[in-house]
């Protein structure tokens, strides 16, 4: 256990997760390796619709997505690969885009869904736009398809995966996330309990592991896009098309002494809107250099290799 000072003098404990992963340059390597092994069966036309994404390549290439929903749970690359989501559970159709009652969730709407003991793949009926009146608090074990449909969490409060564990969330328009709280909300059949404040993320994820949140589109949160804080591991985040925000990889809990020695490096970033990056440790360093093999891209691409990020165009019986 570790324990942090903050600036208001009061003592946060930070705890070592039991999923932490204790060699993250075997998983860089990993990752690495991945792309690279599809990209070269790109190159030997082994794809018909290839795109060198180890991750798409698993599944866009299937005209039968829309059958073959939980495939997507065998794709993710990075820390959260193992992040099954709700593949061994049930399909539940969300039909309903109303939160009137935040405590007693009718069936048929997201909250009703996510709040449940069990695995579930979560799927939608149609198109809608999902005003939550508070925090959208999510059980373990689920899966948030939103595939073939325009779905938006959007004008009230957004998604909090708090202590919980194997996570999916795909294909979701998540913006205009507001302040809410200081009031009742279920989190699982039989508990529900006093919320105080939330900041406003689009995706707060606390205290929890095996998280893979791919391909959703997520702009203008009173606070953080994705918040990743409290211990969180076995994170993987992908394809996501974030717009409209001030903060990308800041730490909030450090202060400079602590982090001045962590090898950080911004290479061929171009600088928009008065955006910085802070640069800190050695460049020599090992690390560093085995992070380099990665081969950074100049900005000028940006345009491109982003292209297929954020909410896919997903139609039934056709390629995504």
């Amino acid at each position: 256990m570790i324990q942090v000072q903050s600036s208001s003098n009061t003592t946060l404990r930070a705890y070592k997760h039991e999923h932490a992963v204790d060699d993250p340059e075997s998983v860089a390597t990993m990752v690495n390796m991945a792309i690279r092994n599809s990209t070269e069966r790109r190159k030997l036309g082994f794809f018909s619709c290839g795109t060198g994404n180890p991750i798409d390549d698993c599944w866009r290439c299937d005209r039968n997505w829309e059958r073959n929903r939980k495939r997507l749970a065998n794709c993710a690359i990075g820390f959260g690969r193992s992040a099954i989501g709700g593949r061994d559970g049930k399909y539940y159709v969300v039909s309903n885009p109303n939160d009137d009652d935040p405590v007693n969730p009718r069936p048929g709407t997201l909250r009703h869904a996510v709040i449940q003991d069990r695995p579930l793949w979560i799927v939608f009926r149609r198109s809608m736009v999902i005003t939550l009146k508070q925090e959208l608090i999510m059980n373990s074990f689920k899966t948030i398809d939103a595939r073939g449909h325009s779905v938006h969490i959007a004008n009230g409060a957004c998604i909090t995966i708090q202590y919980v564990t194997n996570i999916i969330i795909h294909g979701l328009n998540i913006h205009d996330c507001k302040r809410t709280g200081n009031a009742m909300v279920r989190s699982s059949p039989s508990h529900y309990g006093w919320r105080t404040m939330a900041d406003g993320d689009g995706i707060s994820i606390f205290g929890s592991s095996h998280i893979w949140i791919d391909h959703n589109s997520l702009s203008k949160c009173t606070d953080g896009l994705i918040d990743a804080i409290m211990g969180s591991t076995a994170i993987t985040i992908s394809n996501n098309y974030f717009t409209h925000h001030n903060e990308v990889t800041k730490r909030v809990d450090l202060r400079t002494h602590r982090w001045r020695h962590w090898n950080w490096r911004s290479e061929g970033d171009l600088m928009l809107n008065g955006a910085y990056f802070t640069s800190s440790g050695a460049g020599a360093a090992a690390s560093y250099a085995r992070a380099s093999s990665l081969g950074a891209k100049s900005s000028s691409l940006v345009g491109s290799l982003t292209s297929h990020s954020g909410v896919l165009l997903c139609r039934i019986g056709r390629q995504c």
